[in-house]
């Protein structure tokens, strides 16, 4: 069975949407190692639609040598949760697997021996854990709060418990926690 890891970078304030903000922050050696950790063990890539539409075109035109990211983004085999799209092409090796359901995601984990990364997909990942389908959630929190935009848990969206796994901090005063849902 898979394990569906979900990666969001996120302010303090919870902030997820359009982190064009993180580029204030240089991206170090020693936070690429961790990203590098989720994606090297991901067999495969589970998107919602807006972030694969938005993805797509930003990834496949890096390469190795441009992106050392590239080639996993471009390669591994990559999933699309939507209700509104008929199709999964114009981006190499994507696949459809139609509108969310509790029953497909479960078929389609039960289907990948090993990883599946997820970033960005806001709705997707509140949908995975509300449902206890997602295994861990990465937050890399930036210490920047902005007041206002979409957040992974927004106003009125119910307890969420989440059991903490683990802990690292990186030179450009981003924190990486990693949780857990407890068992129920």
């Amino acid at each position: 069975m898979g394990v569906i890891k979900a990666h969001e970078f996120t302010t303090v304030d919870g902030v997820i949407g359009a982190p064009m903000w993180t580029m204030d922050y240089e991206f170090t050696d020693d936070m690429g190692a961790s990203i590098g950790e989720l994606t090297g063990s991901s067999e495969a890539i589970i998107f919602g639609r807006t972030t694969w539409e938005e993805s797509g075109p930003a990834w496949s035109s890096r390469d190795m040598e441009t992106d050392p990211g590239a080639p996993f983004f471009n390669n591994t085999p990559k999933y699309v949760v939507s209700g509104s799209r008929t199709d999964a092409e114009g981006w190499n090796n994507s696949h459809l697997l139609g509108a969310y359901d509790v029953d497909t995601i479960t078929k389609f984990k039960d289907g990948v021996d090993g990883g599946i990364y997820t970033y960005g997909s806001g709705t997707l990942v509140r949908a995975l854990l509300a449902d206890g389908l997602l295994d861990e959630l990465h937050l890399y929190v930036f210490p920047l709060a902005l007041g206002e935009g979409p957040k992974m848990f927004p106003e009125g969206s119910g307890r969420t418990a989440l059991t903490l796994a683990g802990t690292e901090s990186f030179s450009n005063g981003v924190v990486h926690l990693t949780y857990t849902q407890p068992a129920s």
